[in-house]
């Protein structure tokens, strides 16, 4: 069976679905039978062994995207491939093409919708938009043969836009990058925090729809025994004193090693499609205090964090102050990392994934072995 999987969400300092794309790959290189190729964005066409890149212009003001303008070469290459499924992970030029290539070619087309466009759209630009993008991607995602979601909370979404029939299928986290093995007792020290307070870590993207601003005035209502560590690009400086930026693209290891060495993730946002720093904290050791409202909520079970009713700055600090006061935290990192590991390491996660390729492709069961034996030990091996 050969997979290819198209999108422009991805750039060197992508997030989720390049996340995503990275680690779906190297699974599925471990099992005899699949190819797998990934079609993206870049400055020049190009093509190297399971990655096709296609030229793009750059976004302005983006960290690294691209976008396509013309849909033609991009079903040009996916024809050339002429893969048995094609996944296309974006709402934009890249989507159209995979359907046109899934069309010419007699093969089915999966829509995995990572992001939820209308409500970006309306924040941005106001209710008008956001009801064209809306109606966008109904239009859209009703041709796909087979749409997916990372939640049930966008399941609900595309149900209520009109496009019925949409499946959650989790993405996975990287046990073995994210983990408690990563905690490094000298972070602190490194970045001039005291040793004493409770370290919070926020690491992502500074967008609008994060709720930064929230998670700052908390973390001011706290005082002084808190402290906050904000990591990623496009974050704000002007910032509580308890707080310390790093206000640039970190890679996957130094993530992995600041979340491990924090005591607890803090997260603000209340339209989040999936939430993957949620999962990468748990994994790393650490629990989650997040807010109701988008998927996040559906991540963390109350063993391993809280989750505050309403998007209010006071109810938040207070939701945090609570936790860390009537909870052991190591004992609940223990269990955010147990429940990670049962429900959402890439060896859980996988089966599920290919079941809905073998589904569409009439192909026999892609894994004769359990997932988490052979195939969860090639993978690791191969790292």
């Amino acid at each position: 069976m050969h997979l290819a999987d198209v999108t422009l969400f991805y750039s060197e300092s992508s997030g989720g679905v390049r996340t995503y794309l990275e680690s779906k790959r190297r699974f599925l290189s471990a099992i005899e039978g699949v190819r797998h190729t990934l079609v993206v964005p870049g400055a020049e066409d190009r093509s190297a062994p399971g990655c096709e890149t296609i030229s793009a212009w750059p976004i302005p003001f983006s960290t690294g995207y691209r976008f396509p303008l013309r849909p033609g070469p991009w079903e040009e290459r996916l024809v050339a491939l002429s893969p048995d499924v094609i996944e296309a992970g974006d709402p934009y030029v890249p989507a159209w093409a995979a359907l046109s290539a899934g069309e010419r070619l007699g093969v089915p087309v999966i829509g995995f919708y990572h992001s939820d466009l209308p409500r970006l759209v309306e924040r941005r630009f106001g209710r008008a938009w956001g009801l064209a993008a809306a109606a966008y991607v109904r239009k859209l995602y009703r041709r796909f043969d087979r749409v997916l979601t990372p939640s049930r909370t966008m399941v609900e979404h595309l149900a209520a836009l009109g496009v019925e029939g949409a499946i959650a299928q989790p993405l996975g986290v990287d046990t073995q990058i994210f983990s408690p093995a990563r905690r490094d007792p000298a972070l602190r020290a490194e970045l001039g925090i005291p040793q004493a307070r409770c370290l919070m870590v926020f690491a992502g993207r500074g967008a609008r729809e994060k709720n930064l601003d929230v998670l700052l005035a908390a973390t001011r209502l706290l005082g002084e025994d808190f402290h906050l560590l904000l990591v990623g690009s496009a974050m704000p400086h002007r910032v509580p004193e308890n707080v310390t930026v790093v206000d640039r693209f970190v890679g996957r290891e130094d993530v992995a090693r600041i979340l491990a060495s924090a005591d607890l993730l803090v997260h603000a946002g209340n339209q989040e499609t999936f939430g993957l720093v949620v999962l990468e904290a748990m994994a790393s050791g650490i629990p989650v205090v997040g807010v109701a409202g988008g998927a996040v909520s559906e991540l963390v079970p109350p063993e391993a964090g809280r989750i505050a009713p309403s998007l209010d700055a006071t109810v938040f600090a207070q939701t945090v102050r609570d936790f860390v006061r009537e909870v052991d935290l190591e004992e609940a990192g223990r269990q955010a990392r147990a429940w990670v590991e049962r429900r959402y390491a890439w060896p859980a996660v996988l089966p599920g994934l290919l079941e809905h390729y073998r589904a569409l492709c009439g192909v026999p069961a892609l894994l004769p072995v359990p997932v988490d034996a052979e195939v969860a030990d090639a993978w690791q091996g191969g790292r």
